[in-house]
């Protein structure tokens, strides 16, 4: 199982799985922007030789006060983070809610964060039947005061509303929104929430640098709350949690416009393209937003999510599993849209790995 630590990317395992050196597989597992990180991060490396002696800044100020001027909110409201990861942990053990709800199929450091500070968690199972999209009778009369969300939601790319959101908020739950995703969406301005985090005590924004700008190694992330309480947070989090290079790394990045405007483009061309040639295959391809595809797989005898993966391996092409995502079956996949050689190559994989299991299914 390529997932054995609950993620995708794993190429160590899938090394000792399939015995390729990890430079020769493909990771359509992994959902990162494949055109590779902005030039400015390689002129960071070089010169930070020159630097590694040094200790890190503890409140990382040059990249919050970027942040900051970039989405237009008090450097106060910002705190930095060794990745996403961390400040999902981090803003779970500040609060402790002694019940949490999620709305699944979702990213799993949801529940491992709730469980690892003694919570419970409250269930809301999205439905294939609307593309797994939240809405707001699956939460209309509900009294949860604590609630994690995705959005674009992960495995599914699903946006949620932001009306919906705030409503929540209004009604007196606190909710944390994890756009790792966002800075895929074009008009990520307009639906963010992070200005209005920045001035509500009941809701977080958490973000992500290492999907966009395609720098996973780097653990890097931020969140956006309210000053009071991002200054509870960060009085729990670990000393020098950002290291310097993560933190040059992210000023850097911050100033790569034509990259990111690059990527935008990329996507908008490539996504639609990847979609219709996956359901040409016969695969049913949810409707997110973002630079990643959740796909049920036909129902033929033999053929899962499992299987698929272990044959596709096989051949030096990583899908992701996505049956492990509590709120689906053996039936879905996960693939990352890469470029368009890549692509191509994922699509020739998958014809004949289908067509094995078709013709099966035809005797």
């Amino acid at each position: 199982m390529l997932e054995r630590y609950g993620h995708g990317g794993d190429l160590r395992t899938a090394e000792e799985t399939f015995g390729f050196p990890a430079r020769q597989f493909i990771d359509f597992s992994s959902n990162m922007n494949p055109i590779g990180p902005p030039d400015g991060v390689r002129h960071v490396l070089v010169q930070y030789a020159e630097q590694i002696d040094r200790y890190p800044d503890p409140a990382v100020r040059g990249l919050r006060a970027k942040l900051a001027r970039l989405h237009r909110v008090d450097e106060q409201s910002i705190l930095i983070g060794n990745g996403a990861a961390e400040l999902i942990d981090l803003v779970v053990r500040a609060l402790r809610p002694a019940v949490t709800t999620l709305a699944y199929p979702c990213f799993r450091e949801y529940g491992d964060a709730v469980l690892k500070t003694g919570g419970t968690i409250a269930s809301i199972m999205l439905s294939p039947a609307n593309s797994f999209t939240l809405t707001e009778s699956m939460v209309e009369g509900a009294e949860a005061k604590f609630y994690m969300l995705g959005s674009p939601n992960n495995p599914t790319g699903q946006l949620i509303d932001p009306t919906l959101i705030m409503k929540l908020v209004y009604n007196g739950a606190t909710v944390v929104v994890d756009e790792a995703f966002m800075d895929f969406i074009p008009e990520d301005e307009r639906i963010t929430l992070i200005h209005e985090a920045a001035v509500h005590e009941r809701l977080f924004v958490i973000r992500s640098m290492t999907k966009f700008y395609a720098i996973p190694g780097i653990r890097l992330g931020y969140m956006v709350g309210s000053p009071e309480q991002i200054a509870v947070l960060r009085r729990l989090q670990v000393p020098w949690s950002v290291n310097s290079l993560a933190q040059q790394i992210g000023e850097s990045v911050l100033e790569e416009k034509e990259y990111a405007a690059r990527t935008i483009d990329w996507l908008q061309e490539e996504r639609p393209w990847l979609i219709q040639k996956l359901e040409a295959l016969g695969l049913r391809v949810i409707p997110g937003r973002v630079n990643y595809l959740l796909v049920q797989l036909p129902e033929w005898p033999g053929l899962s999510a499992a299987r698929l993966q272990h044959e596709m391996g096989r051949m030096g092409i990583l899908i992701r599993d996505a049956s492990h995502f509590i709120g689906l079956d053996e039936s879905y996949c996960r693939f990352a849209v890469k470029l368009r050689y890549q692509n191509e190559w994922l699509l020739e994989a998958l014809e004949r790995c289908l067509a094995k299991f078709k013709e099966v299914g035809n005797r």
